[in-house]
């Protein structure tokens, strides 16, 4: 009998060690069904993964899912940490009108909310401890106000006693607690370098400066926060470009490469810069930041976008505007931006039927010129088994038999039915 060798033991150890951690993790998450809305606690909080065998993009999933699982148990957090075959339990799916896999959403006090941002554990144990707190967090003390400033790029704070702007407020923090933090503070919590004309008021602090908001300057107070609970500069991806198509504002990016060079360097700065410098100019109009790779702004714009370059992205319509020139200072970017705003530079692409078209054919083609290039039989047959179909079907409705007149359908009858036909029309005449 050949024994093992020590590395040999030193492997199964490993092994098995992964594998109790794995089933220690998975003991946190619990697999749901049907029966969940019948059985759940009325203030039960869950954080729920849908997901369906066959994705691949699930299966990545699984062990952060379970890590989550894990560390908010151990944090004595009140939330629970769920999964469901959105394919065994159709009805739960349905019920939070899932439409992709996977799809994370919570459930607290029979309010749904949905996760939209990036499958990373850190995003969504953010999304996690946001969503599953307090609507709004109170701020006791200054200590408590810096201790939650250091931790947050963005943060809405009401001030005052009870108010209707208190309820407006916090009626605009159940639509937008999946995106934001909400406090709530007394005058004195607050450093007494901010400076507040009245009382109650809505105060954002971002960028290291404050607003306050004003409903004769700002309009609607949930539009008001929809809109600027980004910073003003920060690197974007896919998630946060979508986020901030639905604020209304314009998206001003650098596209760099993703291992920058001295040029993509430059074009972080230049936009940074302007960012910064010219703040109460463009901040009402203008999202900025950078975005590492072009892949998703490709898919927009139809092409193959330079890297390193300057864009700007009307995502309200799948618009963007391309600088008319090389921009190699502030003022060339700030020409750009002016020009944006006055409309002497033309917005391209958009959302009408034609460049659906055409963003339709764009899509078909990137996904199987990758085909063609490593499995051309294979690319072949998912071009042409569709056509064949098409052909086919084209083909058969084309030699289907005519529609048959009154004078044949007498000749197919058969020959007593054809004299009592004639019989008949005698009487008649």
């Amino acid at each position: 009998m050949v024994g093992f060798r020590p590395h040999h033991v030193v492997l199964i150890r490993v092994w098995t060690v992964l594998l109790l951690l794995l089933g220690s993790a998975s003991a946190f998450v619990e697999e749901l069904d049907d029966t969940f809305m019948e059985t759940k606690g009325a203030d039960d909080i869950w954080l729920i993964k849908f997901y369906a065998p066959w994705c691949s993009l699930c299966k990545q999933l699984d062990p952060i899912w379970y890590q989550i699982g894990s560390e908010l148990k151990s944090l004595g957090s009140p939330v629970n940490v769920g999964k469901s075959d959105a394919t065994v339990s159709k009805g739960l799916a349905k019920e939070f009108r899932v439409r992709g896999y996977p799809a994370i959403l919570m459930l607290k006090k029979d309010v749904k909310y949905n996760y939209a941002g990036p499958r990373t554990k850190d995003g969504i144990m953010d999304f996690a401890n946001r969503v599953g707190g307090p609507l709004v967090r109170s701020l006791s003390s200054l200590q408590l106000f810096q201790h939650a400033m250091s931790r947050h790029d963005v943060m809405f704070v009401y001030v005052g006693a009870t108010s209707p702007l208190r309820g407006n407020y916090t009626s605009a923090a159940e639509d937008l607690i999946v995106h934001s933090y909400f406090f709530s503070a007394s005058r004195d919590v607050l450093p007494k370098a901010v400076s507040l004309s009245s009382l109650p008021a809505v105060v954002l602090f971002k960028d290291g400066t404050y607003f306050t908001f004003n409903k004769e300057h700002d309009g609607d107070l949930k539009s008001w926060m929809n809109r600027e609970r980004f910073p003003n500069y920060s690197k974007i991806d896919s998630y946060t470009l979508y986020a901030m198509g639905e604020s209304g504002k314009l998206v001003a990016l650098a596209m760099v490469e993703q291992s920058p060079c001295e040029e993509s360097l430059r074009y972080k700065s230049l936009v940074e810069r302007v960012a910064a410098d010219y703040s109460e100019i463009y901040s009402r109009n203008f999202h900025f930041g950078f975005m590492e790779g072009s892949d998703y702004v490709n898919g927009l714009v139809m092409g193959e976008v330079t890297v390193p370059s300057f864009i700007v992205l009307n995502l309200a319509i799948d618009g963007f505007f391309l600088p008319p020139g090389a921009i190699e200072t502030e003022q060339h970017l700030l020409d750009f931006l002016n020009g944006v705003l006055d409309g002497s530079i033309q917005c391209q692409g958009g959302n009408g039927v034609h460049q659906r078209i055409q963003r339709f054919i764009y899509d078909i083609k990137v996904t199987l010129m990758p085909v063609f290039s490593q499995a051309p039989l294979l690319g072949c047959f998912l071009v042409g088994f569709p056509l064949t179909l098409a052909a086919i079907f084209c083909y058969v409705c084309c030699k289907a038999p005519p529609a048959m007149s009154d004078d044949d359908s007498i000749t197919l009858l058969a020959p007593s039915l054809r004299h009592r036909k004639k019989l008949a029309d005698k009487k008649s005449d």
